[in-house]
């Protein structure tokens, strides 16, 4: 059996059920390659621009009260995304191709046993920020909730907030696709809003704060480009399970475009406003960040309404799918049950204690840290797809369990491992600082590894 890069073709992949050019259902997502691309262009760039109004852009944006004035975060915001543009673009590319989702592209790369480990580091930062947000999303409808009806209940608010976004991730692509879409439209001019608010209210704190602020462009700045990169990190590591949804005729170029500036303008926004409020008022919480800047009631329940909005649009986006994939591949679950199972362990990670005030430190601290282990994937599978392979995959090799890709392979780790060590020593610039390091050596290893000469023949 041949597999190419035919949008026509229909086979079945042993063990991963039938790929087939009829149009899938609602939440039928398989690992197998995927060739009904769901997703024109525009849709694409919808579902980027909706996925990315993420809270924790914010906290981010908060947390550089004092280190950087507006200028200097405007140029970090700008330079982390495009940095983002490109490497989602570069690492989509075998997804896109091929129609392959994350843990089948891995496998060349780790193994099929290995590629638990990529899959484990980045499952885990998709489930915290599943549950931060959640609870961000459900304190938004609880203040309303208060404002309007004098009901006041985060644990109501938190446990349906967290039902609704299970059942509309169990829809999969399909119904992220019209979620993302129709959303983004709200969310664009709901920030545009918001930033209107906050300068108008703020404006003499903020050019007192912020604007005459000296701030710095030494290591702090290049920390602060990171930081912002380092919240699509995880994105950039499993860029092909979204990437298989776009049509093939979307040039490379279309797709730095794409990628580009649909995160621009949501980090922009989210990281300038959080910089802006907290300097002006020393607040970190955003929902008291943005009740704070409205003083109309309607005009309030429409921001804290925008605020729980844009938490589905990410999270059905950006932190179901990947731990949903991995427990597909680990455990031979279907999709809906696996988008159920993420959705339930996001109560386990606590969020009431992570959106803290005194958290906003540690989010920057973990954001480095699994920076750290996510850089030096990304660096293998980029000098994998593109130095060692050519841009050329074998299909028959990465659906066959018991074929040369079997096990693990221990160059992508011993890499893996040397990249983090590089990205701990340089812990401010991590994800930097882990991708040659890591992308030298796994191409050596590979070279002269002698374990490591079955998954190159």
């Amino acid at each position: 059996m041949t597999y190419t890069d035919n949008p026509r073709h229909a086979s079945a992949l042993p063990g991963e059920g039938a790929a087939t050019v009829t149009e899938k259902a609602l939440g039928q997502e398989s690992l197998a390659p995927q060739q009904t691309r769901i997703m024109d262009p525009w849709s694409y760039f919808f579902a980027w621009l909706g996925g990315c109004v993420s809270i924790g852009t914010f906290t981010v944006g908060s947390g550089l009260v004092g280190t950087l004035n507006l200028v200097q975060t405007f140029v970090a915001i700008a330079i982390g995304c495009t940095v983002i543009g490109v490497a989602l673009m570069i690492n989509g590319q075998a997804g896109h191709k091929y129609g392959i989702p994350f843990m089948v592209q891995a496998r060349s790369a780790f193994g099929f046993t290995g590629t638990r480990i990529p899959a484990l580091v980045r499952s885990v930062p998709a489930v915290v920020w599943y549950s931060f947000q959640s609870w961000i999303g459900a304190g938004a409808l609880n203040l309303v909730s208060a404002t309007l009806f004098g009901f006041d209940s985060m644990v109501f608010w938190f446990v349906s907030f967290q039902i609704l976004q299970i059942g509309l991730s169990v829809l999969g692509f399909h119904g992220i696709k019209w979620l993302e879409n129709i959303g983004s439209v709200f969310i664009i001019g709901a920030l545009i809003y918001m930033f209107y608010s906050v300068i108008t209210k703020y404006g003499d704190a903020i050019s007192t704060n912020l604007i005459e602020a000296e701030g710095t462009w030494g290591a702090p700045f290049w920390g602060a480009t990171m930081l912002f990169l380092g919240v699509y990190s995880t994105m950039m590591l499993n860029v092909s399970d979204y990437s298989r949804e776009l049509r093939h005729s979307t040039g490379r170029f279309w797709q730095v475009m794409i990628y580009t500036n649909s995160i621009l303008p949501a980090t922009l926004f989210m990281g300038m406003i959080g910089l802006m409020v907290s300097g002006a008022t020393g607040e970190v919480d955003p929902i008291k960040v943005f009740s704070s800047a409205v003083d109309n009631t309607f005009l309030l329940v429409v921001t804290l309404l925008f605020i729980a909005f844009a938490q589905v649009t990410t999270n059905v986006l950006n932190n179901v799918v990947p731990p949903a994939y991995a427990l597909m591949d680990i455990f031979k679950l279907s999709f809906k049950k696996s988008a159920v199972l993420v959705g339930v362990l996001a109560f386990a990670t606590f969020p009431w204690e992570l959106v803290k005030d005194e958290s906003a430190a540690g989010l920057g601290l973990f954001i480095r840290t699994y920076s750290a282990f996510l850089g030096p994937i990304f660096a293998i599978l980029v000098v994998d797809y593109y130095v060692l392979r050519k841009q050329t995959l074998d299909m028959q090799k990465l659906y066959d369990p018991n074929g040369p890709y079997a096990g693990v392979n221990w160059a992508a780790m011993i890499a893996m491992a040397v990249g983090i060590v590089a990205a701990l020593i340089f812990s401010g610039i991590s994800w930097y600082a882990s991708l040659l390091p890591s992308g030298i050596t796994y191409y050596l290893l590979m070279r002269n590894l002698p374990s490591a000469r079955r998954f190159l023949d």
